[in-house]
């Protein structure tokens, strides 16, 4: 997935000419090391986000079901967060390097470091090699087994390409985000619940299609234009029934997959019902022709793990407080 937008007005300019405030931390960095962290999007956190609630959700729901220690999960969650960092920051930098061409002529991604000329290919291919080796590093080190095969698998994606030869990358994107909730399931259990498992990847493969096809309503104009395909374009009209949809499978089967898992109220009052609310909000505010309020959506998205974390916590929490 990876691209977070900063919708900007200003006409096209060399970006030698372009003032822009430097958002916290790039700032405190000295300048040679700043296109860097833009690269990996270090600033703009919500992909991150994103990409570690299904870490975060697998694992709250494992240990409310195998009882782990707390202590044991505290451990547990910062690894997940430093995975779902790594595996993000890795798929920032190879979308960047294939969509080089294209940002440049997109104004919101005009300013990207490879777009922009402050980063060369070849030292954003040594960079992207160097995320690459260290999560690989990272993931053999701290997972076991087939939950370790499915995390290196996940570090390598084809979603840059797939924007080119069909209007479906979102569905690809679904897998690639959500894979972290069967590494962290397997890692925790040390097998696969089938039920569980295929329930909660098709509620959040559902919920990446929704935040990212509105995601993607952002540069429709531009992406026709330039040739990238996306839902946003190919629903045209269509889009906020598909939204519908994709809301109410979310909701569902991840519903469903407590309902396996044997999750207890919290759960079903805190995060199946709030998510159901904050869904119902966002369709309500969100003004897909608006690209600010398609990225303010996106980040919603971000804020609603939250909701869902909090009834898992709540359960896992209450037999041991």
């Amino acid at each position: 997935m990876g691209q977070n937008p900063e919708t900007d007005s200003s006409p096209l300019l060399p970006f030698d000419h372009v003032q822009r405030p430097l958002k916290f931390p790039v700032g405190l960095v000295s300048k040679p090391i700043r296109p860097y962290l833009e690269l990996i999007r270090f600033e703009k956190p919500t992909g991150t986000i994103l990409m570690f609630w299904p870490f975060a959700w697998a694992l709250t729901m494992s240990a409310y079901r195998t009882h782990l220690p707390l202590a044991k999960y505290g451990v547990e969650i910062i690894k997940c967060f430093i995975g779902a960092f790594l595996l993000r920051s890795s798929a920032c930098t190879v979308n960047d390097i294939f969509d080089r061409k294209v940002d440049a002529a997109v104004e919101r991604t005009r300013n990207r470091p490879l777009a922009s000329g402050r980063i060369s290919v070849f030292a954003a291919t040594i960079y992207l090699f160097a995320q690459y080796a260290l999560g690989v590093i990272f993931f053999v080190l701290t997972i076991n087994g087939l939950a370790r095969c499915a995390t290196v698998h996940q570090q390598f994606g084809i979603y840059p390409l797939l924007k080119r030869i069909t209007h479906w990358p979102q569905a690809w994107l679904g897998f690639a985000m959500n894979f972290g909730f069967i590494t962290a399931w397997v890692s925790t259990t040390g097998h696969f619940d089938v039920r569980v498992l295929a329930a909660a990847m098709t509620g959040c493969w559902c919920w990446t299609m929704l935040y990212d096809t509105v995601y993607a309503c952002q540069d429709i104009r531009d992406d026709i234009k330039t040739g990238v395909r996306s839902t946003a374009i190919l629903f045209g009209s269509w889009i906020r029934p598909l939204l519908v949809a994709c809301g109410v499978v979310f909701v569902a089967a991840m519903g469903l997959a407590g309902c396996f898992n044997g999750q207890g109220p919290f759960y079903f009052v805190l995060s199946i019902g709030g998510a159901m609310a904050h869904l119902v909000w966002q369709y309500l505010t969100v003004d897909l022709d608006v690209p600010q309020s398609c990225w303010d959506n996106f980040n919603h998205n971000g804020k609603l793990g939250w909701i869902i974390w909090a009834g898992l916590m709540g359960d896992y929490l209450y037999p041991i407080v």
